[in-house]
């Protein structure tokens, strides 16, 4: 049985927090605040730690630099808990060396998924190192870059800088690829036009993904074109420098495939969901997904077109404009204008 050290102040939260892991099957251990914290982790050794931001006596950042200064506990899975959301304070948890970062609220099947995730990536990652240590050299040592992050911080560090504004388009479909970017703030849209002429959203991608992955082969074309949805700013690498990093640690090569096969399973379930689904259903996935890259909660005004809306659902925006409005109807969202409102959230959650 894996062992869980959750460190969070907040008492209802913790406590219902430690039932549901208990639950799922994990010895859960708990702290009401970061001083504590770093006592019992370095007393219990747990397998993972999941902690809070904001706290009292020592916040969730000084737990997790306390503790990778010790060798005895640096090695320990970090996921941290925070109503924070901006870039910066992501960046910044990131950097001192955290696996993951959960948004309060958040679902109990993403913060279950996120530790059975973070517990096999330190099984998998663990035994990459014992069969490194037997070798006579660690090509990870030579590159310098450890994990996913240390590479997020190479692109952002030596990166070359470009913003673009709402609506510029990034790259279009047929261009040489040569360039890898991450996104450092903004959302991005990658489209492609059916025979048609009509626009269909394939991927939406906010801060911190990376976007452009076509094929490591130089000068390959890219499938599709990407689109600022709102002012964005990115860093790009080329795909050569990208394959060197690549070539000298397993590790990131390892996380990379993960990532991407994260991203490929998004993309067929939004794929079914709009061969499927009703069209109530498609519009309110597709609010919900918007509002999610956007970083918006109930109450928040979503400000997109009702083009970019069908694109992503799958209809035709005479379709979405009248779901839209038997929406509103029902009381479920609030249309000012281009703004569209949440105002019941579980209600969208249960639209077929």
């Amino acid at each position: 049985m894996k062992t869980i050290l959750l460190i969070e102040d907040d008492t209802a939260l913790r406590e219902n927090t430690a039932e549901l892991l208990e639950l799922s099957d994990y010895k859960v251990i708990t702290s009401p605040n970061g001083k504590v914290g770093i006592v019992k982790a370095k007393e219990e050794k747990p397998d993972i730690i999941v902690c809070d931001i904001m706290m009292p006596e020592v916040d969730g950042y000084g737990v997790l630099e306390a503790l990778s200064f010790d060798t005895t506990t640096n090695h320990i899975p970090f996921i941290f808990l925070s109503a924070k959301t901006e870039h910066k304070e992501i960046r910044k948890g990131m950097d001192l060396g955290a696996d993951d970062y959960l948004t309060k609220p958040f679902e109990e099947e993403e913060l279950l998924n996120a530790i059975e995730s973070r517990l096999a990536k330190a099984a998998l990652l663990s035994k990459i190192v014992r069969d490194q240590q037997s070798s006579t050299k660690s090509t990870s040592e030579d590159n310098g870059l450890r994990n996913l992050h240390e590479l997020k911080n190479f692109f952002d560090d030596n990166g070359e800088i470009s913003e673009f504004k709402k609506g510029e388009v990034i790259y279009e479909e047929g261009e040489h690829s040569n360039n890898i970017y991450l996104i450092l703030k903004g959302v991005v849209k990658s489209h492609k036009m059916d025979e048609n002429g009509k626009e269909l959203i394939t991927t939406l991608y906010k801060t911190d993904d990376f976007l452009g992955f076509t094929s490591f082969i130089d000068n390959t074309p890219y499938l599709e074109s990407a689109t600022a949805v709102e002012d964005s700013e990115l860093a790009g690498i080329s795909k050569n420098n990208l394959k060197e990093i690549l070539e000298k640690s397993k590790n990131i090569s390892l996380e990379l495939m993960e990532l991407l096969t994260d991203n490929l399973s998004e993309i067929k379930e939004q794929l079914l969901q709009m061969a499927y689904s009703s069209v109530r259903k498609k519009t309110a996935q597709t609010i919900l997904q918007f509002a999610d890259v956007l970083n918006k909660k109930s109450q928040d005004s979503i400000k997109i077109s009702r083009n970019d809306l069908a694109s992503v659902a799958g209809i035709a925006t005479e379709s979405l404009i009248r779901t839209l409005s038997s929406f509103k109807k029902d009381g479920l969202i609030e249309i000012e204008g281009r703004n569209i409102k949440i105002l019941d959230l579980s209600g969208l959650q249960l639209v077929e």
